[in-house]
């Protein structure tokens, strides 16, 4: 069996995968390739699969399948599976430092020491404790995220159409009611037809002024044109995310340059340990995996 890693991976993994066959990361090899195992850089559409006729398997490394056109896939009978439960810890915690440096003003603080600026007088800062913490999305990195804010003293409340009862967090019945009461809104969403745009101008209208947002989900589920008008005006007091509508976004995206942003270049699911748990879901679904 020949297994094609072609995005970046564990620098462990080959030596791990030689048990299954030969390991190559040469994209020319996709001609013979049956397992492929991607990230979020690669995409696995019907134009990827005719390139790759004895392919049997996709293993998407991380969270949520957006780069994978799963009805392709499934038309040409090839199983198609991601590592979701190895990236929570990695993503709660990128999660949680854009949620604790936004206020803190650590970046401006930062910059401003950098700059021979002492902003002592100038940054005021304010505190997690006491406020509410909104999750869009109750799955399990919304999960470790309501955990490690409890941890701050967060009231946590959830939307997750697909989730009634959650042990950390008090549900809500709609994405109206969560963004009226959040004071911090975090968004753990995959990339459907249902999120796609879904923090637009009318959701943002009805968020609290001043709101703090974080987005670690998908670059998609945001409408760069009214976020930025929002941090604009103040509506949004300051926007953290990890995700892009592609990576890098292009030159052009506005959020690039909007007030109060503080943006990191997808770094969600690179931790160190993240990526050897995903080495580990890796090897448990081969070992399950039927060789021909």
């Amino acid at each position: 069996m020949k297994i094609l890693i072609a995005d970046a991976f564990d620098s462990r993994l080959p030596a791990r995968l030689a048990q299954f066959g030969e390991v190559t990361d040469k994209l020319d090899d996709l001609k013979d390739a049956e397992v492929v195992l991607i990230r979020s850089k690669t995409q696995v559409d019907a134009a990827f699969l005719a390139k790759a006729p004895k392919l049997r398997l996709v293993i998407r490394g991380g969270v949520g399948m957006d780069n994978v056109d799963k009805k392709a896939c499934a038309a040409r009978d090839v199983r198609a599976v991601a590592t979701p439960k190895a990236s929570s810890i990695a993503v709660a915690e990128l999660t949680m430092a854009l949620m604790v440096a936004i206020p803190a003003r650590l970046i401006e603080g930062h910059l401003g020491m950098r700059e021979g600026k002492f902003l002592k007088n100038e940054l005021e800062r304010t505190e997690l404790s006491g406020k509410t913490l909104g999750l869009i999305g109750a799955g399990a990195i919304a999960t470790e995220v309501a955990r490690r804010a409890a941890a701050f003293g967060m009231r946590v409340i959830a939307y997750d159409p697909y989730v009634k009862v959650h042990p950390l967090a008090e549900m809500k019945p709609n994405l109206g009611a969560l963004v009226a009461e959040a004071d911090v809104i975090s968004l753990h969403v995959p990339l459907t037809d249902e999120t796609r745009g879904m923090i637009d101008a009318a959701l943002i209208a009805k968020m609290k002024d001043g709101v703090i947002l974080v987005n670690t989900g998908r670059g998609k589920c945001v409408v760069e044109a009214d976020l930025a008008a929002a941090l604009q005006s103040g509506k949004v007091r300051a926007y953290g995310t990890d995700v892009w509508t592609s990576d890098p976004p292009p030159a052009d995206c506005v959020l690039l340059k909007a007030p109060n942003v503080v943006m990191c270049p997808h770094l969600g699911a690179s931790s160190k340990e993240n990526l050897g748990r995903i080495g580990d879901e890796v090897i448990a679904i081969l070992k399950d995996f039927p060789r021909k």
